[in-house]
C-alpha cells in the first residue's frame, strides 16, 4: 500500500465497452492510470435474439443465475493478476459472491452507478448488484436519494457526483458546409423513448413546435402515429451526436421520471459541445446553471414551446446563452477528468 501512487494506478475496469462507460475508462487512462477494460456483455452469446432474451430475463428476474458463469469467465481472464483498483461500472452481473472474490485481486474496489439501482424503472435488473454494495470501498452515485439508499444496503462510503461530459468525445468540432446541410435543424431531442415522453412531444407537435427526435424505442409510444413524422432515426453517437447538437438551434433535455433524474448526461454534454440546453426545471439544474443566462428551463410543454418559439426569433440570445453554458461547464468542471480524479482521491482518502 505504501508504494502505491494514486497518480499511476493499475486499474481493472469492468463495464460496457461503449458509451459513457468507455468514456470513463479512457478518462482514467488520460489522467495517468493503466486500465484493463473487460466488458462482461461480451461473455454472452453473440446471437441477438438470445441476447434479447437474456436482457429481458435480467429485468424481470434479476441476474442471479448468470453470476456463476460471469465469475468463471472473469476469473479466467484475471487469474494470477493483481490490481490497485477494480472499478465496477454498475455491472448487474456482479453480486456478493463475485464481489467478495474480486477483493482478492485488488487493494480497492469501487463502483460507479449512473442508473438508479434502487428505483422502480429497471425492475429486477440491479437486485443482485445491490446485495454486493457492502464489499466496495467506495460507492459513487449521481442522485441524492441514492446516498442513503446505498448506505441502507450496507455501503461503506458513498459520494455523489454529477453526470459529466467527456473532454474528447464531446469536444466541439469544426463543421463543414456538408455537416450543416446534413444536421442543421431548429429543435432537436436525442434520447430513448419513455412513456411520459410520448405525451410531451405529441403536445409540442400540437403547439406547432418544429422539433425532431433521434432515439430508440419510439415506435412503442402510444402516440407513435403522431410522433413518427418527427422521428428521424435511432440514437446518435460519436461525431454524429456532436454534429447534430452543434448544428441545432435548440437542444432539449428531458429527464427519466422512472430513474428519478434531476439532471442527466445531456445536462452537461449539450453545453460542453456548444449547444443551447433547454431542459426541465429542477433544483439540480438551477444549481448547475443560471436560468436564462447559461441555460433555458421549463416545467410544462406549454412553457417549453413558448420559450423555444421566442428563442427561435432571437439568434443573439441563443448564441449568448450557449456560450455562457459552455463556459460554465468548463469553469465548474462538469467534465470527466476532474470527476474521475475526485473519485480516485476519495477512494484513497
Amino acid at each position: 500500500m505504501s508504494n502505491v501512487s494514486i497518480n499511476n494506478l493499475n486499474i481493472l475496469y469492468i463495464g460496457t465497452n461503449s458509451g459513457t462507460s468507455l468514456d470513463r475508462a479512457r478518462t482514467l487512462e488520460r489522467i495517468g492510470h493503466r486500465v484493463k477494460l473487460i466488458d462482461p456483455m461480451n461473455f454472452l452469446p453473440t446471437n441477438q435474439i438470445i441476447k434479447n432474451i437474456i436482457y429481458k430475463s435480467i429485468f424481470e428476474l434479476g441476474a442471479n443465475i448468470y453470476e456463476p458463469y460471469i465469475l468463471f469467465k472473469l476469473s479466467n481472464l484475471i487469474k494470477k493478476q493483481y490490481f490497485d483498483v477494480i472499478w465496477n461500472n454498475q455491472c448487474e452481473f456482479i453480486g456478493p459472491t463475485l464481489a467478495k472474490i474480486l477483493k482478492k485481486y485488488s487493494n480497492k474496489l469501487v463502483t460507479y452507478i449512473i442508473d438508479d439501482p434502487f428505483g422502480q424503472r429497471d425492475k429486477q435488473r440491479f437486485a443482485l448488484f445491490r446485495r454486493s454494495l457492502k464489499f466496495y470501498d467506495l460507492t459513487v452515485v449521481v442522485r441524492e436519494p441514492n446516498i442513503q439508499e446505498a448506505y441502507n444496503w450496507g455501503a461503506q462510503k458513498v459520494i455523489k457526483v454529477l453526470r459529466t461530459a467527456d473532454e474528447i468525445t464531446h469536444h466541439p468540432l469544426i463543421l463543414t458546409n456538408d455537416d450543416y446541410i446534413k444536421w442543421a435543424n431548429e429543435i432537436i431531442f436525442i434520447g430513448t423513448w419513455f412513456p411520459e415522453r410520448g405525451q410531451f412531444f405529441s403536445k409540442l407537435i400540437e403547439l406547432n413546435l418544429p422539433v425532431i427526435i433521434y432515439g430508440e424505442r419510439w415506435y412503442k409510444a402510444r402516440e407513435w402515429p403522431i410522433l413518427k413524422k418527427i422521428w428521424k432515426g435511432p440514437g446518435l453517437y460519436g461525431k454524429d451526436y456532436v454534429k447534430a447538437i452543434q448544428s441545432a438551434k435548440i437542444c432539449l433535455g428531458l429527464l427519466s421520471k422512472g430513474n428519478r433524474d434531476l439532471h442527466t448526461s445531456r445536462s452537461t454534454e449539450i453545453p460542453y459541445i456548444g449547444g443551447l440546453l433547454c431542459a426541465e426545471r429542477t433544483q439540480e439544474h438551477l444549481e448547475m446553471y443560471h436560468e436564462d443566462v447559461e441555460a433555458i428551463f421549463w416545467e410544462t410543454p406549454e412553457e417549453c414551446a413558448k420559450k423555444c418559439k421566442e428563442l427561435l426569433e432571437d439568434e443573439e440570445k441563443r448564441k449568448r446563452v450557449a456560450l455562457a453554458g459552455h463556459k460554465r461547464c468548463i469553469e465548474s468542471q462538469y467534465t470527466n477528468e476532474p470527476t474521475m480524479q475526485k473519485i480516485i482521491n476519495q477512494l484513497y482518502s
